[in-house]
C-alpha cells in the first residue's frame, strides 16, 4: 500500500514538474514577444537616427560663420547631433572610401567643407527632411543640402513593414502560447478528474473542491513565471552584451515591469484555466468521466 502511494506521489510530482516547465517555456515565449515589441521601437529609432545628410558650405566661409551655423543647427528641435567636416577631413574620408589618392591625380582638393547632421527619429522621413532642407538653405554660406532621397524613403518603408510584421507575429505567438497553456492545464486537471468526482460524491461543495486546485495552480503559475523570468534575464544579458547599441534594456523600471507582467500573467492564466477545467468536471456525470 505504501509502495503504491509512493508511486502515485512520484507520478504526481513528475506531472507537476512537467506542467511547470511547459508553462514556463510558453511564458518565456510571451515574454520574448514583449521584449521584441518594446525593442522594435529602439531598433527603428537607432536606424532612423543613423540616417544623416550633409550641409555643403561655401569654400570661403569663415570659422566664425561655421560655428554660428553649427550652433543654430544644434539648437534646432529636429537635430540630434552635428559634426563639422573640413575640406581636408572630407578628402581623407573619400580617399579611404575610394582606396586611392584622387587629390594627386586632380592636383587640387575639389571638396567643400560641410556639416554632417543626424536627425531625431521622428523627423527622419522624406516629408520632414524636405521642410528641414528648405529651412537650412536660408542660412548664409550654405551651397546645398545633400542626402540620398531613395535611401531615406527605402529605410522608412522597410521600418514600417518590419513593425507591422513583428506586431502580427507577436499577436500570433501570444494566442498560440495562451492556447497551449490552457491545454496543458486542462490535461493536468483531466488526470485528476476521478479525484474531483470522488470529492463531489462525498458531499464536498464546488467551492471546496476548486480551492486546492486553484491554490496549487496559482503556485505553479508563479514557479513557472520565475523560471521564465530567469530565462528572460539570461536572454537580456546576452543581448546587451552582444548588441548593446541595438537591443536590450538600460531602464531597470522597464525590466521590472516586464518581469512582473510575466509573473501576473502566469498566475492569472493558470488560475482562470484551472477554474474552468475543474468546473467542467464538476458538471460531468460519473459515466462521462470514462470517455
Amino acid at each position: 500500500m505504501k509502495k503504491d502511494q509512493k508511486v502515485v506521489k512520484r507520478r504526481l510530482r513528475s506531472s507537476y514538474i512537467i506542467s511547470i516547465i511547459s508553462i514556463s517555456l510558453l511564458l518565456f515565449i510571451v515574454g520574448l514577444m514583449v521584449f521584441l515589441v518594446l525593442n522594435a521601437r529602439n531598433l527603428s529609432e537607432y536606424v532612423m537616427e543613423n540616417i544623416s545628410f550633409s550641409v555643403i558650405l561655401d569654400e570661403d566661409i569663415r570659422e566664425v560663420d561655421i560655428i554660428r551655423i553649427q550652433k543654430n543647427l544644434d539648437a534646432a528641435e529636429y537635430v540630434k547631433s552635428t559634426r563639422y567636416i573640413t575640406k581636408e577631413r572630407a578628402a581623407i574620408e573619400l580617399e579611404e572610401m575610394l582606396g586611392e589618392d584622387f587629390i594627386s591625380f586632380l592636383g587640387y582638393n575639389p571638396l567643400s567643407p560641410s556639416i554632417e547632421v543626424n536627425l531625431f527619429a521622428a523627423w527622419a522621413n522624406p516629408d520632414s527632411i524636405q521642410v528641414i532642407e528648405k529651412d537650412i538653405q536660408q542660412f548664409s554660406y550654405v551651397q546645398e543640402v545633400y542626402y540620398q532621397k531613395s535611401l531615406v524613403h527605402l529605410v522608412n518603408e522597410n521600418v514600417r513593414k518590419i513593425s507591422m510584421i513583428l506586431t502580427g507575429f507577436s499577436l500570433m505567438l501570444l494566442l498560440i502560447s495562451l492556447s497551449l497553456i490552457n491545454n496543458t492545464i486542462r490535461l493536468s486537471v483531466y488526470a485528476r478528474r476521478f479525484i474531483i468526482n470522488t470529492m463531489k460524491l462525498v458531499g464536498a461543495t464546488n467551492a471546496f473542491i476548486r480551492r486546492p486546485f486553484l491554490y496549487k495552480s496559482a503556485a505553479h503559475g508563479f514557479y513557472a513565471a520565475v523560471l521564465a523570468n530567469a530565462l528572460m534575464f539570461g536572454l537580456i544579458y546576452m543581448v546587451q552584451k552582444e548588441f548593446a547599441d541595438l537591443l536590450g534594456f538600460n531602464d531597470i523600471q522597464t525590466i521590472g515591469l516586464l518581469f512582473l507582467s510575466i509573473v501576473l500573467l502566469g498566475i492569472v492564466i493558470n488560475w482562470i484555466s484551472t477554474f474552468f477545467a475543474v468546473s467542467r468536471y464538476l458538471r460531468m456525470k460519473t459515466d462521462d468521466l470514462y470517455y
